[in-house]
């Protein structure tokens, strides 16, 4: 089954470097399969029998046991991803894909921390919440959005990571490769 294997902070600055060549041979050490990457963000296309649930945890102890950071992984399998790009909530108003965030959750968030989102939403940004993905349009850029800065932080109850809307169709049409 093909997956898309999410990490959540790396290669941002100086910390959390991992070099995506050296990843992707301990994934393929590991037994993962077709294993490839997407720019130097933490995105992975691979297949594997596990469940996703599994592969989450297994990318993770692998990161921690090799290259002793603590990277949280979310992952979706290609028909997941697919459901997500297919949904596109806020496509008829977010006309640049690179403001345009989907925010990936390993579990659905509180009720009340996605009406604590809606009210950080400056004039014209968007949030729409669809089971473990929360949509979010910011047209004048994500740099002083507080919006953002609540989506990027803990306060989401729930492990995630977000990744811009070329960077969500680009994985999907890796996955189906």
């Amino acid at each position: 089954m093909r997956q898309i294997v999410l990490l959540r902070g790396i290669n941002l600055g100086p910390r959390n470097r991992i070099a995506m060549p050296q990843l992707r041979k301990l994934l393929e050490a590991a037994g993962f399969d077709d294993v490839r990457t997407y720019v130097q963000s933490g995105n992975i296309v691979l297949s594997t029998r596990r469940k996703p649930e599994g592969t989450a945890a297994a990318c993770q102890q692998l990161i921690a046991s090799e290259l002793g950071l603590e990277i949280p992984a979310v992952v979706r399998t290609r028909d997941e991803m697919a459901e997500v790009v297919r949904r596109n909530p806020l496509g008829s108003v977010a006309d640049n894909p690179k403001r345009y965030q989907v925010s990936f959750l390993d579990g659905e968030p509180d009720p009340q921390v996605i009406e604590q989102l809606s009210a950080a939403a400056a004039d014209g940004e968007r949030i729409e919440a669809i089971g473990r993905e929360i949509y979010a349009w910011h047209p004048d850029g994500i740099a002083r959005s507080k919006l953002w800065a609540a989506l990027a932080g803990k306060g989401l109850g729930v492990k995630a990571t977000a990744r811009n809307w070329t960077t969500v169709t680009t994985l999907l049409e890796m996955a189906e490769e």
